[in-house]
């Protein structure tokens, strides 16, 4: 990852009508999924709080910016995390599991990646509306031309559980 990209997510989020401080700014997590393609592959994020059965962060895609595809699986005693999205800024195209027709996405799949996108019930985001995902569900995202700042409120985030569709991703 090199300074010109960190500096647009910077932008991205200082330019979002959100209040951070400079420590937030300073702490943004820029999260490659160790696929070493951040600007395609990629996400990041600002962590508020993530304890006690819930969690808060904002999230920033660059334009045209994949979240891979991925689970949050139930736990033992426990579901998985619930997550609620909520549009800020940008278009955010959300794909979960339901009816779809994969020749009709407006996304685009990451080139040579096609494998491990699986789900296509596409849910679009316009800044003021929400989505919510069920715990044990597929999904993955990407932001529209300009880009897109996500809130996301859930239940504890688990990362390290996390299940991608893509054996080559390490979170």
């Amino acid at each position: 990852m090199n300074q010109e990209y960190e500096k647009q997510v910077r932008y991205q989020f200082e330019n979002s009508n959100i209040v951070f401080t400079e420590k937030e700014i300073k702490n943004i997590e820029f999260a490659d999924f160790g696929l070493n393609n951040i600007e395609i592959e990629g996400l990041n994020l600002i962590v508020y709080i993530n304890e006690n059965g819930y969690c808060a962060k904002e999230m920033v895609l660059l334009p045209h910016q994949t979240c891979p595809e991925h689970i949050h699986p139930n736990l033992v005693n426990e579901p998985g995390k619930i997550e609620t999205f909520r549009c800020r800024k940008g278009k955010v195209f959300l794909y979960v599991e339901g009816e779809s027709n994969p020749n009709h996405i407006r996304a685009t799949i990451p080139q040579g990646k096609e494998d491990f996108y699986t789900v296509f019930h596409e849910i679009q985001l316009h800044p003021g509306e929400q989505y919510t995902i069920p715990s044990n569900t597929k999904h993955w995202f990407q932001a529209g031309s300009k880009g897109a700042v996500i809130s996301e409120f859930s239940t504890t985030s688990r990362d390290e559980l996390d299940i991608f569709t893509d054996t080559n991703v390490v979170r």
